[in-house]
C-alpha cells in the first residue's frame, strides 16, 4: 500500500488549515506538536509517508497519489456543495457539542447506580474517570485521523483506510457499523414503550406503544444534516440534565426507597439501603464484568465521530466540543451515579434508577424528563446510518443536495425501512438487552478501542518510517505501549464480555426471565 511521499518533506493535510512549508530534520518533532497522554496533535499537518486514502469500497492500488486529500479537502468540500440547497459542512463546534451531549448525556447515565453497587462505590467512579480518560484519548486520535483524510464520511470509510484499503474491511465494518446503530434504536423503542407504559399504567398494549415511538421517531429522524438535528440534541440534553438532577434530588428527599422493608421476592428488601465501599465478597466475575460494561458502553461512542466531523465547517475545532462533553460526563455521571446509589443502596437499586423512587409522582415526573432523549438518541443514530446508505446511492448526483422528489422520498424510505427493523428487533428478541450488551461487546471493542488504537500506531509510521517506536525515544515507547494497551482492553471485551453476556443470557433463561416475543405484558416500572 502506498504511503506517499519522501519522509523529510513537511505535508499539507488541507487547505482550510494553516500551512507549514518548510523542510525539516528527519524524524525531528514539528514546532506545533503538542502531547495529551503521550499522544501528539497535529492540528496542522502531516509529516512524512501517508496512508493510501479511499472514498468508499473500491481496490486500492499503489500508485494512490497525495494529490486525493488535497483534491478533498474540507474548503474544496465546500466550494463544491456551495450552489446547493442542502449543504451538509455546515455544523460549528458549539453544534456539534449539542449532538455529542445528546449521544451521551443520556438515560445510560440512570444504570451507574446500578454499577456501582456491583462493584462497590469507590472502584465504580475509578472506573468511570479512568474510562472517560481513555475514551477522550481514543477520540482525540480519531480526530487526527480525519484531520489527515478529510475524504472520510464515516467510520466505514476509516476501517478500510486502517486495514490497508481491504475491501472486505470495508463491508465487515458496514455490517458492524449497521447492525450497532440498528439495536441501539430498537433500545429507544423498547424503552419508549416502558415510558409510556410507566406513565399511563399499561393502558394500551405494549406493541402498539413500540409502534407509537417507532413511528415518532422516524418522524423525527426527516432532517438531512446535523446542522439541523444539533438544535433537537440541545433541547435533549437539557431535558436529561433536568431529568436526572430531579431523579437525584427526590432520592434524597423521599422517606424510603421502592420496595423499602417488604422483604421481596428473595427475601433481600429489608433493613436501611447498604452503600459498598468496595465490592461485596462472593461478587461473580459475570455480574462485576457487566456492571464494568454498562459503564464502558454509556462512554464509547466514537462510531459517531466520523461522521459528525464531516459535516464540520472547522474540524480543527472538534476537541473544543469533545473536552466539554468529557468534563460534563464525568461530572454528571458521578454525581448522580454516587448520589442515587447512597440514598437507594445495594439491595433497592434498580436499573435504569428512576424504578428505585418509591413515591410514584416523584417518579413519574422525573421519567418524563427524559422522553426527549428516549426519542432523540434513537433519531440519532438512525440519521446516521440513513446517511451512511444514502450517500452510497445518490454520491455525485443532484439528489444528494439538492431538495428533489427522488432525493427525499429515498431518505424517507431509508429511515423508514431502518425503524421498521428497529421495531420488530425489539419485540421479537424476548432477551433483548443482554443481546445488546452481546452486539456491543462485539462491536464496541473494535469501535471504541481497537481501531483507535491500531490508527495511532499506523500514523506514526507514516510519520516516522519503520522503527518509529524507537526513533522518538521514551515518546514513542509510551505512546506505543499506551495503544497497545488500549487494543488488549478491547480485545479483553470481545472475549471476556462476550463471555460474560452469552453466560447472562444462559443463566436469565433457565430463570424463567425472559419473556416471549411481540408481547402485550407491560413493561413499565
Amino acid at each position: 500500500m502506498a504511503l506517499g511521499r519522501e519522509p523529510d518533506v513537511v505535508d499539507n493535510v488541507a487547505n482550510n488549515i494553516a500551512t507549514y512549508d518548510e523542510k525539516r530534520e528527519p524524524h525531528r518533532d514539528p514546532p506545533f506538536e503538542t502531547g495529551i497522554y503521550g499522544y501528539d496533535v497535529e492540528k496542522t499537518q502531516e509529516r512524512g509517508r501517508k496512508m493510501s486514502r479511499i472514498g468508499g469500497p473500491k481496490d486500492i492500488g499503489v500508485g494512490d497519489s497525495d494529490a486525493d486529500s488535497e483534491d478533498m479537502s474540507v474548503g474544496k468540500q465546500m466550494e463544491m456543495e456551495a450552489s446547493n440547497a442542502i449543504k451538509y459542512r455546515t455544523c460549528s463546534w458549539p453544534k456539534t457539542a449539542a449532538l455529542l451531549f445528546a449521544e451521551y448525556i443520556c438515560l445510560a447515565i440512570m444504570s451507574f447506580p446500578y454499577s456501582y453497587s456491583v462493584l462497590g462505590l469507590v472502584p465504580g467512579l475509578i472506573i468511570t474517570v479512568v474510562v472517560a480518560a481513555l475514551v477522550l484519548y481514543t477520540s482525540l486520535i480519531v480526530w487526527e485521523f480525519c484531520l489527515r483524510h478529510p475524504e472520510i464520511r464515516d467510520v466505514c470509510d476509516l476501517g478500510q483506510m486502517l486495514y490497508f484499503g481491504w475491501r472486505w474491511v470495508w463491508y465487515l465494518t458496514a455490517v458492524m457499523f449497521l447492525l450497532n446503530n440498528t439495536f441501539i434504536q430498537g433500545l429507544h423503542v423498547l424503552t419508549g414503550a416502558k415510558y409510556l407504559n410507566t406513565m399511563t399504567n399499561h393502558s394500551v398494549c405494549t406493541i402498539g406503544f413500540s409502534a407509537i415511538m417507532a413511528v415518532v421517531s422516524w418522524a423525527c429522524s426527516l432532517p438531512r444534516t446535523f446542522d439541523t438535528l444539533s438544535k433537537l440534541a440541545t433541547l435533549s440534553a437539557f431535558f436529561t440534565f433536568i431529568s436526572v438532577l430531579l431523579a437525584a434530588i427526590f432520592a434524597g428527599i423521599e422517606a424510603h426507597p421502592k420496595g423499602y422493608n417488604t422483604g421481596g421476592p428473595a427475601g433481600t428488601l429489608v433493613g436501611e439501603p447498604k452503600v459498598l465501599v468496595i465490592a461485596a465478597s462472593g461478587t461473580t466475575f459475570i455480574s462485576g464484568m457487566n456492571a464494568f460494561l454498562n459503564i464502558s458502553y454509556t462512554f464509547i461512542g466514537q462510531i459517531t465521530l466520523p461522521s459528525f466531523i464531516a459535516e464540520m465547517k472547522e474540524p480543527k475545532d472538534f476537541p473544543k466540543a469533545l473536552w466539554a462533553v468529557t468534563i460534563a460526563e464525568i461530572i454528571v455521571f458521578s454525581l448522580v451515579g454516587a448520589i442515587v446509589y447512597a440514598y437507594t443502596g445495594t439491595q433497592y437499586n434498580t436499573a435504569p434508577a428512576f424504578g428505585s423512587l418509591g413515591n410514584e409522582l416523584y417518579l413519574k415526573v422525573s421519567f418524563s424528563f427524559m422522553i426527549p432523549t428516549l426519542i432523540f438518541l434513537g433519531v440519532l443514530y438512525a440519521s446516521v446510518s440513513a446517511r451512511f446508505v444514502f450517500f452510497r446511492i445518490f454520491e455525485g448526483t443532484r439528489h444528494k443536495g439538492n431538495h428533489t422528489v427522488v432525493g427525499w422520498a429515498s431518505w424517507a424510505g431509508i429511515l423508514a425501512v431502518l425503524w421498521i427493523v428497529a421495531f420488530i428487533v425489539a419485540e421479537v428478541i424476548p432477551f433483548f438487552s443482554d443481546l445488546l450488551s452481546l452486539m456491543s461487546s462485539l462491536f464496541d471493542s473494535f469501535f471504541g478501542f481497537i481501531f483507535w488504537g491500531t490508527a495511532y500506531m499506523r500514523m506514526r509510521r507514516a510519520d516516522y518510517g519503520p522503527g518509529w517506536i524507537t526513533k522518538r525515544g521514551i515518546r514513542g515507547l509510551w505512546g506505543f505501549s499506551l495503544n497497545l494497551v488500549i487494543i488488549l482492553i478491547g480485545c479483553y471485551m470481545l472475549t471476556a464480555g462476550t463471555y460474560a453476556t452469552v453466560q447472562s443470557i444462559i443463566d436469565n433463561y433457565r430463570s424463567g426471565l425472559f419473556g416471549s416475543a411481540f408481547s402485550c405484558k407491560g413493561n413499565g416500572l
